[in-house]
């Protein structure tokens, strides 16, 4: 029996290639992006004067610097959710372990700078440690911890998503199960003896690779390095959907058991993507906390995972470049909102996220395509 016969090719999930994944008018998009993070940016930041109108102030590149981070997440939750049909309330955890990763690394660059003038960190010293834990042996080498930022984390995700993507875990079921665990590693977290830091974290860095994060060009540098590795991995996610492995990825999201009367095998997919995705999380979780100055348990909590997921459904699922639309609109709205009106910024969330699910289901990108299509009829 040919695959034909089994699954028409209108029964699989249509998506046209182009030849340019992403058109004339997506590069044009793509290299407006990298001037306004390459050049724009540091000009506004750096060389206008800071009376001037125009002048990008060390909050505000902070802030899109944490949005941008941020995005990251989104990209990767609409690589599972949105392409791949799994929902998860956990991505929060990914992105904190690869925060770690890099404070573990912050907190030994301070050096003799603490305020007990140790070696040691100094929640270790206030804690009558006499030397660092086991899991901290690298922490003093850059590329070592940076190679534990993608590595720990995608290998939590592997053995993770092998056995329950093995066990036919979907749906409501494997959200509760990622929120689970995600509350579990906070909880370990909390506790002194694990060496974390407990409840404070890790906070108060001086140095990243011996140069003063408070430097003016330091942040620069941290900003545009986000910026491009924003820009890298949406031109990684547009190829990648655009394979036939991305085409697997919508079949599995649409017809799951027509895939496998197919001859493929979902689990091989799934736990690929669902691995890539938490190493996404991990390296913005890397690049959020030189920028934020700060990583504590509170990165793991149950919002956190949820708010990633928000920002993926009001941009636009399976959209790419709209979960990157809804991060930079929810969390400006929250900046804002926490500033003007800090008691009603939950329940603004709420109510966006119900208007947009009662609305525009397809999020702003969708809404706005929609919106595009019938003026395009009307006109015809």
């Amino acid at each position: 029996m040919t695959t034909s016969s089994v699954l028409p090719p209108s029964a699989l999930p249509t998506l046209t290639i182009p030849r340019s994944a992403l058109g004339p008018q997506g590069w044009t998009a793509l290299m407006a992006a990298v001037i306004t993070v390459v050049v724009l940016a540091p000009v506004l930041n750096l060389v206008v004067p800071a009376d001037s109108a125009f002048h990008l102030s060390d909050f505000a590149l902070a802030l899109i610097g944490k949005i941008m981070c941020y995005a990251i997440c989104a990209l990767a939750m609409d690589l599972i959710w949105g392409y791949t049909g799994i929902l998860s309330l956990g991505h929060g955890l990914f992105f904190a372990l690869g925060g770690y990763g890099m404070g573990m690394y912050l907190m030994r660059q301070i050096g003799r700078d603490g305020s007990y003038k140790s070696d040691l960190p100094d929640f270790m010293v206030f804690l009558d440690w006499k030397t660092v834990p086991w899991h901290w042996t690298f922490s003093e080498s850059f590329i070592a911890q940076m190679i534990l930022v993608v590595l720990v984390p995608g290998l939590i995700a592997f053995v993770f998503g092998f056995f329950a993507f093995r066990s036919r875990i979907k749906g409501v079921y494997f959200s509760i199960i990622t929120q689970a665990l995600t509350y579990a590693a906070m909880l370990l977290f909390f506790r002194n003896e694990t060496g974390f830091g407990g409840n404070n974290g890790f906070t108060d860095f001086k140095r990243i690779l011996d140069i003063p994060l408070a430097q003016p060009s330091t942040r620069m540098v941290l900003f545009v390095i986000t910026g491009l590795t924003l820009i890298g991995f949406y031109l990684m996610a547009r190829w990648l959907v655009n394979t036939k492995f991305g085409r697997v990825l919508q079949a599995i999201r649409d017809a799951e058991n027509r895939v496998m009367f197919c001859g493929y095998n979902p689990l091989a997919y799934k736990l690929a993507i669902w691995t890539l995705s938490a190493v996404m999380c991990a390296i913005a979780g890397a690049l959020y906390v030189p920028q934020v100055g700060i990583i504590n348990p509170g990165e793991m909590s149950a919002a956190s995972g949820i708010e990633i997921a928000i920002w993926a459904a009001v941009g636009g699922r399976a959209t790419l470049i709209g979960p990157i639309i809804g991060a930079f609109f929810v969390n400006g709205a929250k900046s804002w909102f926490t500033q003007v009106f800090p008691e009603f910024w939950l329940y603004f969330l709420g109510m966006l996220f119900i208007l947009v699910t009662l609305f525009l289901p397809n999020g702003i990108v969708g809404g706005v395509k929609q919106l595009f299509n019938k003026k395009a009829e009307v006109k015809a």
